[in-house]
């Protein structure tokens, strides 16, 4: 297996974010990625350094997923923002469309709302180098796939799950996980998208719910109480051509690794009517019991079957990493999953 990373993902690294109405520390900074690489090391990988920029291609596959003033509303906010008099130095909204917007605005803090669905996403002035640089790293991994490795791992932070076509949300800016999807389609008829995170991948089931050539499917507590509340109901199956190609199993809150694995089970029975030819798996590491994040129970035990059941498929495979946050388990939940991965 090949694994990518890029130092210039440390670029986005925001101290703090709202949690219940009072800034609190971030979980999603670089001190994730240095637990997750020793975890790398661990598995006896080398993690290598894309582009951070990505390939010439980038910009035209971020395209396929993302909106075009979505992606230029990253790349220029924070210059914006910080014309405004008195604006704080990260990019933070005050004022949401909810109920859903009838036009889109022209002030920075109108965008700002109408592109940042919470506020888990703040962006500092090298957040958008950083951001790309993550999304380098799932498109060096699928490319190396569609070359002819048969898996690769991309070491993503930001991750990208939450992100859709022209949101931010849950610490996510561009969707990582449906960037591989893309590019393998590059080669591959269908593509499965298989996201064990903790949450529901709300902005992957997006980017792809009016679509048939690729399926989704996620397991993750209920968000009937859990993040991010609105998307991840099990009635949630597609539309138009892609209506039957999403599938949420969504888990009791506090559940532990036998019901996950079983729901696991459930899912890739789910998958196979599709037969995928590839797949990505959005790998979260955050459903262990100790994640700050917590919201079912897993053990660092459990990855390792999670990991050997998903190779199992033997697909060509593109690991995405998604979350999973700094506590001293971190990095042996990832070695974990990968033990039972790779079989060593």
């Amino acid at each position: 297996m090949r694994y990518f990373y890029s130092a210039r993902q440390d670029c986005h690294a925001p101290e703090t974010f709202l949690l219940r109405g009072a800034p609190a520390p971030s979980p999603e900074g670089p001190v994730r990625a240095e637990l997750l690489a020793r975890a790398v090391d661990v598995a006896g990988g080398r993690l290598e350094a894309p582009d951070a920029a990505g390939t010439p291609r980038l910009r035209e596959r971020l395209g396929q997923i993302h909106t075009p003033r979505y992606l230029a509303f990253l790349e220029t906010i924070h210059a914006r923002w910080q014309a405004l008099p008195g604006a704080a130095e990260r990019v933070a909204p005050n004022v949401h469309p909810t109920g859903g917007g009838h036009h889109y605005p022209e002030h920075p803090i109108g965008q700002a709302g109408w592109h940042m669905h919470d506020m888990a996403c703040p962006i500092g002035a090298d957040s958008f180098a950083g951001i790309l640089a993550s999304a380098a790293c799932a498109e060096a991994a699928a490319q190396a796939v569609i070359d002819g490795d048969g898996t690769a791992y991309a070491l993503c932070r930001p991750p990208g799950h939450h992100a859709g076509p022209e949101r931010a949300g849950g610490f996510c800016f561009l969707n990582n996980s449906a960037l591989a999807a893309s590019v393998l389609r590059e080669r591959f008829a269908r593509v499965a998208i298989v996201d064990v995170d903790l949450h529901h991948g709300n902005g992957t089931q997006d980017i792809f719910y009016t679509r048939g050539d690729v399926w989704t499917g996620s397991l993750h507590a209920d968000p009937s109480g859990f993040y991010p509340f609105f998307w991840g109901g099990a009635d949630e199956r597609g539309e138009g051509e892609g209506l039957g190609s999403n599938l949420n199993i969504p888990l009791s809150v506090g559940s532990d690794g036998s019901v996950f694995l079983d729901a696991l089970e459930r899912l890739l029975a789910g998958m196979q009517a599709f037969a995928p030819e590839a797949v990505v798996i959005a790998l979260g590491l955050d459903a262990h019991k100790d994640d700050p994040l917590a919201g079912l129970s897993l053990e660092t035990a459990d990855f390792t079957p999670i990991g050997a059941r998903l190779a199992a498929l033997g697909l060509p495979c593109v690991l995405v990493q998604e979350g999973g946050y700094p506590t001293t388990s971190l990095e042996h939940n990832l070695a974990a999953f990968l033990r039972g991965f790779i079989g060593n």
